[in-house]
């Protein structure tokens, strides 16, 4: 089961210590690089990602003008679509529709929730999202398009469109399936010629690269790749009071909603066990067979309304003497209020994806309790004693037997209030490092600050006259991304949280929106945080804070642990922009009563949003950042003094031993220079210069492209080298000779180069070893060519504002320097 930290007890644990929970095995697969930062409103309505190079119609038309029946080449009928951890005993057979039963259709009667019944895959969690999804309509029509068909125009091709981390894709397949004794394998409908449930699983299977990919999940996965939404989670023992006004409000408001029931060895639906495939496979064969001896003597007067004969799963769920299912996951698809009795009962309608085994208790189909309802009230509440998977349950009963609920809203819309309101969203990608961005949490204080950090700028309060507080409400929702995918590498979900910081006055006033360092989070608390650190795709929660700038702070619970996510934050308010001026934001804090300033209510920023702006070679930085000039006296005052020092002789008496007549040495003259210098310096554990440094060297101060350098330009370089070697051995503390690569934000900085996340990211993955500690070659020759590289923009950005605009002849001159 999807295991939970909580913050708290995260907090006050021994750095290092693993926490006693059991992690579960869910995952999903990583993959594709992160885009930049964005802010969008998450419509519904926005345009679809197309797959590839060709639409869906582009490829049906084809298939029409040619006559002939798609194949898709990206998802093929075979042994690699279905499983990849082992192989399985017997041999499926992909067939088309046509080729399993006579007048397929895509559709009977509309899409609807007794359309589905689960197969021996163990994907209970997304075929119940799937029956919370054809309650409301027009979400149905848009996960599913429904101009499609097996009688006009078919081409053997049809698509879905999911949503994924921000976009609508469209996922297009071919109508093959795998079969066995030419019954479908996995979903199927409760008819039997209709297969809008099965081809849906299959585009499903193809977005996560296999339909092994699928088994064990959390229904909140599928209900938001249906809708976009945001879910919320409640562990039902814990869960509000007002709980059933929570639900009803869910459900008047198209919200999808699941619940579970967590078995007694801590396993739930929501995680994937290892299991023997062969050894499942087996078991199905058997019943299917044993299903097919079963029905061979029922006549059911052709093949188009003979039902599908549907398979109960014998893998990892539990089935109770009550009717209901440890280890599974069920469609919350009503919540009512009758009168029993002269009395007010709460009713809750609930369906289990097998599309059979049902609750036996009080309420259930065939209960007494029905015998004192009047037809009216019967029909309103869809009663039918039908053993279809759908059953009707008491409030009181379904709180008792069941763990888990799972509410995924259309809009982050508060499910207590009972007016809607209008929210806003601001999305941001980014990923976890290891060895630069991926800190861990709080537990782990030495790198916990490096994590990626997210400016929130709450600035105007709540409307809500009723309220005495001065406080701004909004949702924070972090998600991990594209982890399923990669089950078959070995890729499992981490354990994630976050944690809200209240950004130092000053920064606020200033405007200032630096990377956040060590010592701020060692003195400074928290203002909000996660519940827990869990591992589950997506963790939110909701927040009321006063107006003010804060940093958000998303993490793994240990350290060293790389991935991509998605935060995406809600606020109440409508608009959202960005505060440009200091004086606009000195107003924020003297006044909260924005609306005269025409101030937006939120701001939502990345620190990989912030300006670039560097340092030349000859200026430093001052207590705020600002650019300080060299005093040019002071500096040929020193040049003279030491020129005339001892070490001074030595140094030119050792270059010109080794350079010669003509006083100008190349690369690997530069190396044995360097390495007998260093060699005096005891203090300093090092094994030398590499050959691949000595040349970045020597790009970086030949004046005259000779390849070489004389005496003068090799003395600046050294002076260089030594205040680097100053900040390398202020990072050395251990004098193992070697950095650790968290460092490097900070010894970058100390160097007067100012960088966003992304360069970190990569000087760590070119630079750092396996042990994420980099060496002091490694340090001056990623010193060498930062130094380069600002040089050469510099001398193409004239102006001065920190733009460059090259041709391909400057191109050729400019990327060298970076190559070097």
């Amino acid at each position: 089961m999807p295991s939970a930290i909580n913050a708290a007890v995260a907090q006050q644990t021994a750095a290092g210590s693993v926490p006693s929970a059991t992690i579960s095995t869910t995952t999903e697969g990583a993959g594709g690089g992160t885009g930049g930062i964005y802010s969008a409103i998450i419509s519904r309505n926005q345009p679809i990602i197309r797959v590839k190079e060709k639409t869906y119609e582009e490829l049906h038309r084809k298939c029409l003008e040619k006559n002939i029946l798609y194949e898709d080449p990206d998802f093929p009928p075979n042994e690699s679509s279905l499983f990849y951890s082992q192989k399985i005993p017997i041999k499926f057979e992909w067939k088309r529709p046509r080729e399993i039963c006579e007048n397929p259709r895509f559709i009977i009667g509309g899409a609807n929730r007794t359309d589905i019944c689960q197969g021996e895959l163990g994907d209970c969690w997304f075929l119940a999202a799937i029956a919370c999804l054809t309650l409301n309509k027009k979400l149905l029509c848009r996960v599913i398009p429904h101009d499609q068909s097996f009688i006009q125009n078919y081409a053997g091709i049809f698509h879905f469109q999911f949503w994924r981390y921000g976009d609508w894709v469209d996922v297009v397949i071919d109508d093959c399936l795998p079969t066995y004794n030419n019954q479908l394998v996995f979903t199927k409908s409760s008819q039997r010629n209709e297969f809008w449930s099965a081809l849906l699983e299959k585009a499903y299977a193809k977005l996560h690269g296999s339909y092994e990919a699928l088994k064990g999940g959390n229904t909140t996965e599928a209900m938001e790749d249906f809708t976009g939404g945001v879910t919320e989670f409640y562990e039902i023992k814990d869960a509000p009071k007002d709980t059933y006004k929570i639900m009803k409000h869910a459900i008047d408001r198209g919200s999808l909603m699941a619940s579970s029931i967590d078995d007694n060895l801590g396993f739930s639906y929501g995680s994937a066990p290892r299991s023997d495939i062969g050894e499942l496979i087996a078991r199905m064969v058997k019943n299917l067979e044993n299903a097919q001896m079963t029905h061979s003597t029922v006549d059911y007067q052709g093949t188009d309304e003979r039902p599908a004969w549907t398979i109960v799963p014998m893998q990892y769920e539990t089935r109770m003497s009550c009717g209901l299912v440890k280890g599974h996951a069920y469609s919350v698809t009503a919540v009512e209020e009758t009168t029993f009795k002269g009395e007010k009962i709460r009713l809750v309608r609930l369906r289990n994806p097998w599309g059979q085994v049902e609750w036996n208790g009080p309420w259930s189909d065939k209960s007494e309790e029905w015998n004192f309802i009047n037809e009216a009230e019967k029909i309103r509440l869809q009663h039918k004693i039908v053993e279809d998977g759908e059953f009707w349950i008491s409030f009181e009963d379904f709180m008792r037997h069941f763990t888990k609920l799972e509410i995924c809203n259309l809009t982050p819309d508060t499910l207590e209030a009972d007016k809607l309101q209008t929210w806003t969203v601001s999305v941001s990608e980014g990923r976890w490092v290891r060895g630069c961005s991926a800190g861990g949490c709080r537990n782990y204080p030495d790198t916990f600050w490096t994590n990626p950090q997210y400016r929130l700028k709450l600035l105007e309060e709540d409307d809500d006259p009723e309220d005495e507080e001065v406080v701004c409400s909004f949702l924070v929702a972090l998600m991990q991304k594209n982890r399923r995918k990669e089950r078959k590498l070995g890729a499992n979900l981490y354990t994630i949280g976050f944690a809200i910081y209240e950004v130092p006055a000053v920064d606020f006033i200033h405007g200032t929106k630096h990377h956040l360092q060590k010592d701020f989070f060692l003195y400074n608390a928290s203002k909000a945080r996660s519940k827990t650190y869990i591992n589950m795709r997506e963790i939110s929660e909701r927040f009321r804070l006063p107006p003010s700038e804060y940093v958000i702070i998303p993490s793994t619970y240990e350290p060293h642990q790389e991935g991509e996510f998605i935060l995406r934050v809600f606020s109440e308010k409508r608009s959202l922009s960005e505060i440009n001026t200091e004086k606009e934001h000195k107003l924020c804090i003297i006044n909260k009563l924005l609306h005269k300033y025409s101030l937006s209510p939120i701001i939502f920023v990345s620190d990989r949003a912030n300006s670039n702006k560097e340092l030349t070679a000859d200026e430093d930085t001052g207590k705020d950042g600002e650019k300080t000039h060299v005093d040019e006296k002071k500096v040929s005052a020193a040049t003279k003094a030491r020129e005339g020092s001892e070490e001074e002789k030595q140094f030119r008496n050792i270059f010109r031993q080794i350079a010669g007549d003509d006083m100008e040495i190349n690369a690997e003259e530069l190396r044995n220079v360097l390495n007998n210098v260093v060699k005096k310096h005891k203090d300093l554990k090092t094994e030398g210069f590499e050959l691949e440094s000595c040349r970045s060297m020597i790009a970086l101060m030949d004046t005259d492209g000779s390849g070489k350098i004389n005496f003068d330009e090799f003395r600046h370089l050294w002076d260089k080298i030594k205040s680097w070697q100053k900040i390398f051995k202020r990072y050395d503390t251990d004098h193992s000779g070697t950095i650790n690569s968290y460092e490097m934000r900070n010894a970058v900085n100390d160097a007067g180069f100012r960088l966003n996340n992304q360069l970190y990211d990569i000087i760590t993955m070119r630079y750092a070893d396996k042990n994420m500690n980099i060496d002091f070659d490694s340090f001056i020759c990623c010193f060498v060519r930062l130094d380069a590289m600002f040089r050469a923009f510099h001398a193409f950005d004239k102006d001065g504002d920190g733009i460059i605009k090259l041709n391909v002849l400057e191109v050729n001159w400019f990327v060298p320097v970076f190559l070097t």
